[in-house]
């Protein structure tokens, strides 16, 4: 395949398959190395996230980077997933390009997605603590190219230098030294080069490799405009595993599975294009505050206010009340919010539905109190009623000892209690 540059691409899939996901302890997490067109390539994951943050950070790096020759470099077009084992449909895929070298051997995803949404086993990235991640790595033809020309070259300055050597001083043990040092930084080249075995795996890891395909890469007709220090790069940003500012990429890949064109700004995750188009048409400042912006930039900011819009529309009211210490989806709608603002659209009319959202929590909080209060009062009343029925029916007797009272000091009289017994005088 071309892209527009002309390049003639080879791309491959590679697919990574992690046991024991939880168990892992180390920090970066590296895949087997696979051969890409000669190329031989690696993936990079923090399981735990990077530098604190709560998000997967995944990348892919040139494997072996110090035994290439001075001033390599090659260009590669890729994208990284997380399978989502329920419904491929769900699987997460972002794409990006970089020119690879000795100083940005790795490029990738700082904040792939978030950890609370991989580590619920509800949603289908984690099953069973088996993790599945894929690479689709194309690289140029010309590239390859040049790396055979890089190790003609390195063998002819080997055979030069073993030919200077002999005749100047023989077979002393200084030429020895130096044709056994040419040897060995020959021999780790060639195994660089030639080395495909890709498809064993170690730490109980398992990969399937595709086959090499030819596919029709889709043109960028739009440069990526220079970084500037409010334009954040969410959503997620794009940096090397080293967190070292990105350059400035150009080219796209082929349309992934799960992406869509929308409105020729950008390849968008499918399911958020219908709501996207809902509002822009409500909206068309959304639109036109994007069409200066780089592709890959526009793709990024409709992402963000997809993946915004998406959780409003599918989350209810009971599910923001949740209190848990894996998911709090207020803190997930938070950070949904952040960085759809950061892309500087104008949401002040969704900005009330988001506060309302955030403020669901404290709402149910309220909710609770106010059925506290309210199962007070009944308890209350409850007990009002008990004592009222008591207290009607001691009235009732009140009255009964009141007429037993009358009737028997009307018998008894008004005796006095003073007067003498008699025994019958006159």
């Amino acid at each position: 395949m071309e892209n527009q540059q002309g390049r003639e691409l080879i791309s491959m899939t590679y697919t990574w398959t992690i046991n024991n996901f939880s168990k892992l302890k180390t920090q970066k997490h590296y895949s087997d190395g696979f051969v890409v067109g000669d190329f031989k390539w690696q993936i990079v994951i923090y399981p735990k996230g990077s530098n604190g943050r709560k998000y997967l950070s995944m990348y892919l790096k040139a494997a072996d980077a110090s035994k290439l020759p001075s001033g390599w470099s090659r260009y590669a077009e890729f994208t990284l997933t997380v399978v989502n084992q329920f419904n491929s449909d769900k699987s997460i895929t972002i794409d990006t390009h970089h020119q690879f070298s000795a100083s940005q051997s790795d490029w990738g995803f700082t904040s792939f997605m978030p950890l609370s949404e991989l580590l619920d086993q509800n949603e289908g990235y984690l099953v069973d603590d088996i993790f599945v991640v894929e690479a689709e790595v194309a690289v140029s033809k010309a590239d390859i190219k040049v790396l055979k020309d890089q190790e003609t070259a390195f063998r002819e300055q080997e055979l030069q230098s073993q030919s200077s050597d002999v005749d100047s001083l023989k077979f002393s043990e200084v030429s020895t030294a130096h044709t056994s040092l040419c040897s060995d930084q020959m021999l780790a080249f060639q195994d660089y080069v030639l080395n495909s075995d890709s498809a064993h795996t170690n730490n109980g890891d398992s990969v399937q490799v595709q086959k090499l395909s030819l596919a029709l890469a889709s043109p960028a007709s739009d440069q990526v405009l220079a970084y500037q220090e409010n334009d954040s790069l969410v959503g997620p940003p794009i940096v090397d595993e080293d967190e070292e500012d990105p350059s400035s990429p150009v080219g796209n890949l082929v349309e992934f599975r799960g992406l869509v064109d929308f409105r020729g700004l950008g390849k968008i995750d499918k399911k958020f294009v219908p709501l996207l188009e809902e509002v822009c048409s409500w909206h068309p400042s959304l639109i036109s505050c994007q069409r200066r912006r780089s592709r890959m930039f526009s793709e990024w900011a409709f992402t963000a206010l997809g993946r915004l819009l998406h959780f409003l529309n599918t989350t209810k009211v009971k599910d923001m009340m949740e209190d848990s210490c894996v998911h709090d989806p207020c803190e997930h709608l938070q950070v949904l919010w952040d960085e759809a603002v950061t892309f500087r659209f104008d949401l002040s009319w969704l900005e009330p539905f988001v506060q309302s959202a955030l403020g669901m929590k404290k709402f149910g909080e309220r909710e609770g109190l106010v059925k506290k209060l309210r199962e007070d009062v009944d308890a209350l009343e409850t007990e009002i009623k008990r004592l009222r029925d008591r207290l009607a029916i001691a009235e009732v007797d009140h009255e009964v000892a009141k007429r037993d009272l009358a009737k028997a000091e009307e018998s008894f009289g008004q005796a006095n209690m003073n007067r003498k017994l008699g025994y019958g005088r006159h």
